[in-house]
């Protein structure tokens, strides 16, 4: 994280004691250099999966970030891609990763992209896209906004259309990142007691029941595929998983 190309500590810091926009506003130019960018392997996987699923239309990459989502959606979609975010820095990283916005298709016959500042609980869509992907963003939303963040995405969608993301099985309690996943969410939420605006992260609020519970309330069917490509656990379950929940 401390490389020449990444944010420093004392960035991280300031990041830290802003709101979640301004943090991510601050640390956008250097965000690909931190650990918290998903990693190319998981998109890829996800990607791999989804293609199984087509053909999709238009996707939509919720809190899109710098755009490496919208990537992994341009081989999957035939006509438009779309980012949402609510930074505008990361919105401005975004576009200059993936230059691609224009007419109903580019030259090269591939989707266009558009890019969208709007916060993911609510969304300025009602039913236009096939697809819908999410990586890494749900731990700045608190289990009581997964609901209204559910239904949102399903707004969006057209009746069959997908929304998928990957998740991860919990590290087991003798694991270090067990430990460290707790400190982190403990400091965060002494943070948050004592320091205002809050800066929502955290990264134990994104049970899969409860999940799988409120995408089924928010009107969703739901489909888990392991991404066998990041093995098993020793009791056999998959190490990840990516959902696909399809509108009712």
């Amino acid at each position: 994280m401390f490389t020449s190309q990444g944010p420093t500590l004392r960035e991280l810091a300031v990041q830290a004691l802003s709101s979640i926009e301004d943090g991510y506003d601050l640390l956008a130019p250097k965000f690909d250099h931190t650990p918290f960018r998903t990693p190319d392997r998981i998109l890829d996987a996800v990607a791999d999966t989804l293609g199984g699923l087509g053909p999709f239309d238009a996707g939509l990459d919720v809190c899109c970030g710098t755009g490496a989502g919208v990537e992994t959606l341009l081989p999957l979609c035939r006509e438009r891609v779309t980012g949402v975010d609510f930074s505008a820095g990361m919105l401005a990283e975004a576009r200059s990763a993936v230059p691609r916005e224009g007419g109903p298709a580019m030259d090269d016959g591939g989707p266009a992209v558009d890019w969208v500042r709007a916060d993911a609980r609510a969304l300025p869509f009602a039913e236009v896209f096939d697809l819908a992907v999410s990586f890494g963003a749900f731990g700045h939303f608190l289990p009581a906004e997964r609901p209204r963040l559910f239904a949102e995405v399903c707004g969006a969608l057209r009746p069959g259309g997908v929304f998928a993301f990957p998740v991860g099985a919990p590290p087991p309690l003798t694991s270090p990142l067990h430990w460290a996943l707790l400190g982190f969410d403990g400091v965060m939420r002494v943070r948050n007691l004592l320091w205002r605006p809050p800066f929502v992260m955290y990264y134990r609020t994104f049970p899969l029941r409860g999940v799988l519970e409120d995408l089924l309330r928010a009107g969703f069917t739901m489909r888990l595929h392991p991404l066998e490509e990041f093995g098993r656990r020793a009791d056999g379950s998959p190490r990840w998983c990516m959902v696909e929940a399809r509108k009712v």
